[in-house]
């Protein structure tokens, strides 16, 4: 096993390493202006994806998941008569490297938006740019407070912000794993800080240990050291799924038992299969990823990829057999769809005369629906994405079963409240026809 965690650690170190519409001013380019990014038959959008890194194992296959939707859409006849131009940059989750690809993206491709920028301490980097030249930023693949800021008129978030899923997870586990000593590990930047302000609504007074981890620095001994140390008998990972990987690997070399508590980041059975049994492979060793996730419990906020009766699940699966069948269809591969669909109804509200301003003006109509367990906070008020989770455990055969209901609540001391049940269906969430 030390084998195992050495290698895997070293992997990651080294892969670290004209149109139609007006464009109005303070859009980005001179009022009168076409839209960037925009002609009569297509809409130029961008991202910064880690395809290489440390975030790169599991998150590197969202953007394939996005493409694979977007061609989707493309093949029956995109948005209001425009196919969408998905164009990846690989930031490496670097933010010097995640400001220069966006540059690029926005001064020599153009782009019209930028789309799902992955990354609490990247895009954290970038958001003030975009803003300043007037380029929305939507559906920030993070869940910092920051996305939801009236300084950024053209930042949206799009998964559960950090704080409502803390918030969550502190009551329940209050209220379910009542006496147990808590730990705390998290990424060191605004993962950590804004989940702790919820976990401390509920937790602070069993909180025994607070670790972070540096996403540069793949040895979490130290840390899981400490944990086991202070006996914690609960350990709460705010983590991307690499490090909720080492976390679990490095557990088990210590022999320490604990329950496990991941957020929604670093929280799909399926991603994390793939990674324990990946690394294993590296360190020439081998290990039991059911048995290492069995009783894991995690949160989410879009339908699991297992629910074959979803309407949603089913629509991904039709798009995932056409357009990438050979992708094991995980949680990650679900949110990279969802997002891209998410995009789209946002294209299509914001109609044919296409430009930035409507884009905005779509994103905060309070009309944006999806596949997600919660509604999104979408409006004039609030760039937040969705406003709560539920709470799943993993099965042994790593499969997962659900053990609370989707809940909402806001990023304040406000009450956690059942979500509402009513969801629409793709159907009725429809991106051709009037």
């Amino acid at each position: 096993m030390r084998t195992l965690i050495l290698a895997t650690a070293s992997v990651l170190l080294l892969s670290a390493c004209s149109g139609a519409g007006e464009q109005p001013a303070g859009g980005g380019s001179a009022s009168g202006d076409p839209a960037p990014g925009v002609t009569d038959d297509t809409v130029v959008i961008g991202t910064h994806q880690p395809l290489t890194g440390p975030a790169a194992p599991g998150y590197s296959r969202i953007s394939v998941a996005a493409k694979a939707m977007y061609s989707y859409i493309n093949d029956k006849g995109g948005i209001n008569g425009r196919k969408i131009d998905y164009r990846v940059e690989d930031d490496g989750y670097n933010p010097t490297r995640t400001v220069e690809v966006v540059k690029k993206l926005v001064l020599q491709d153009q782009v019209f938006a930028i789309v799902g920028g992955l990354g609490t301490p990247t895009h954290s980097k970038v958001v003030d740019y975009l803003n300043t030249e007037g380029v929305p930023d939507v559906l920030v693949s993070s869940g910092a407070l920051m996305w939801d800021d009236p300084k950024s008129k053209q930042t949206f978030g799009f998964q559960v912000d950090y704080t409502r899923e803390g918030k969550i997870q502190g009551k329940y586990i209050a209220d379910q794993l009542a006496g147990r000593k808590v730990g705390l590990l998290f990424q060191n930047d605004d993962v950590g800080r804004d989940a702790q302000k919820g976990l401390d609504q509920f937790l602070a007074d069993r909180i025994v240990s607070r670790q972070a981890y540096d996403p540069a620095n793949t040895d979490v001994l130290p840390q899981l050291n400490a944990l086991k140390s202070a006996g914690a008998e609960v350990v709460v990972c705010s983590c991307v799924p690499a490090f909720t990987a080492l976390s679990i690997l490095t557990a088990a070399r210590l022999g320490y038992k604990t329950q496990f508590v991941v957020s929604s980041i670093g929280a799909d059975p399926a991603t994390l299969t793939g990674l324990l049994q990946d690394f294993a492979k590296r360190g020439g060793t081998e290990v039991s990823a059911p048995a290492l996730l069995n009783g894991m419990i995690g949160t989410g906020y879009l339908p699991d990829a297992g629910r074959a009766d979803d309407p949603w699940i089913q629509l991904f699966r039709e798009v995932h057999a056409k357009y990438i069948p050979n992708e094991p269809l995980t949680n990650t591969i679900i949110f990279g769809m969802a997002q891209a669909y998410t995009f789209a109804h946002a294209l299509k509200l914001a109609g044919r005369d296409l430009t930035r301003a409507k884009l905005v003006q779509a994103m905060e109509s309070g009309q944006i629906s999806g596949p997600g367990m919660t509604p999104f906070g979408f409006s004039a008020q609030s760039h937040s994405g969705y406003t709560g989770a539920y709470v799943f455990q993993v099965n042994p055969d790593s499969t997962t079963r659900e053990i609370q209901a989707p809940m909402t609540t806001d990023r304040e001391k406000g009450a956690i409240t059942p979500a509402p049940t009513a969801r629409k269906t793709p159907a009725e969430v429809a991106l051709v026809g009037p």
